[in-house]
Parts: C-alpha cells; sequence; structure tokens
C-alpha cells in the first residue's frame, strides 16, 4: 500500500487509497507527468492525492462564483453517469449525461441547445467532444483526468482515477462538498447530507 503522507486530503487518506482514487494507469503523457506521485513495481502510475486535493478546492472556488445552473457536468462512460447526475442533482448544475449531441453548444436552433459558463468533464478523452466544443465557443474546462490523458483544451485538471466505479463517485462527491462550503451551505465541521453510496453506480 502506498504512504504517501498529508494533512490537506480532503477525506482520511485510508478512504481514498481502498477506493484507487490514486491509482492511474500504465500509461503516462506528458501532461500528466507533474501530477504522478511515483510507479508501482507493476507499472502502474500513482497520482499525488496531495495534487487531487488542491484542485477540487481550487474548482469549487471556481465554479461556486458563476451560475451553477449554466454549469455543464458531463459523462459518456457508465461509471460516471450517477456520480454526475448526482452532483446536478445536489448543485443545480446541469447534467449531460450519455451521447453528446454536436452543436449542443453551438447551434441555436439545436432544441437543446446549452449555453454553459463552464464544463465540467468526467474524462477528458472520453468526452472530447465536449471539450473540443466547450473550446469553440470559448468556455473553461475542467476535466477529471488519469494519468493517460492529453490536456488539450482543458483549463483546470483533477488528477484522480477517472475510470473506477468508486472513485468517480468520490470525486464528485468531494466536489459537492467542497462547492457547498465555497457557498457557506455547509460548514467544515457539518456533515455532508449525502453520502459516498449515494453517488456510486451500481451498474
Amino acid at each position: 500500500m502506498e504512504t504517501q503522507q498529508s494533512d490537506t486530503l480532503l477525506l482520511p487518506q485510508e478512504v481514498l487509497l481502498s477506493a484507487g482514487v490514486h491509482i492511474g494507469t500504465r500509461v503516462k503523457t506528458n501532461d500528466m507527468m507533474p501530477f504522478i506521485y511515483k510507479v508501482r513495481p507493476d507499472g502502474l502510475f500513482v497520482l499525488d492525492m496531495d495534487k487531487m486535493n488542491e484542485r477540487v478546492q481550487t474548482a469549487a472556488k471556481f465554479i461556486s462564483r458563476m451560475d451553477l445552473s449554466r454549469v455543464a457536468v458531463a459523462s459518456s462512460k457508465r461509471y460516471g453517469r450517477l456520480p454526475v447526475h448526482k452532483f446536478c442533482e445536489v448543485t443545480g448544475a446541469h447534467p449531460l449525461i450519455g451521447r453528446f449531441t454536436s452543436g449542443t453548444f453551438t447551434n441555436p436552433t439545436y432544441s437543446h441547445y446549452f449555453e454553459p459558463v463552464a464544463v465540467i468533464v468526467t474524462d477528458a478523452l472520453a468526452d472530447q467532444q465536449i471539450v473540443v466544443e466547450a473550446a469553440t465557443v470559448g468556455v473553461p474546462v475542467i476535466a477529471l483526468c488519469s494519468t493517460d490523458n492529453n490536456l488539450s483544451n482543458v483549463d483546470l485538471i483533477i488528477p484522480i482515477n477517472n475510470k473506477g466505479r468508486r472513485s468517480l463517485a468520490i470525486a464528485y462527491w468531494l466536489l459537492a462538498r467542497q462547492l457547498k462550503r465555497e457557498l457557506n451551505e455547509l460548514t467544515p465541521e457539518q456533515d455532508f447530507s449525502v453520502s459516498i453510496d449515494d453517488f456510486e453506480s451500481t451498474m
């Protein structure tokens, strides 16, 4: 087990370790090198949990200043769909779940046209079409990124395992809780009314 130490993590280290939020892939991109803590003997790259924590806080602070109803949160990945849905239910953000239709951000005549002020994606690669379209209209993009992600058109990354079911639940739960704190709807001492389990896909 990794012994990375931190006094600043938003959850106890054992919770994060057991969910594998720090476990990347056997592929690393140049973009993600600054966020890699080490490589394991089995070849898997390990993400820096301190940087994950810092980026969750930065992202929450950033989107807390916006009209949340115009913050689009997307996942085309199966395990990301329930976490995104729950995040949007809790925060009032706008979910984009499943297949993304080209023109959603760029074609005002499209029936589901939406003008976001920011976009959060579950995977910069799997949700690449959304990332590109957001960049086309000049909208900032926040992305959950593992070691194999490229950061083209991404403005802020949260380095985290974006493939695991439990890890994605924790990612969106942490971001929702931190957003509530930034909005002064939740104090650091208060328990969040929803659990990580509520964010986790069962499929």
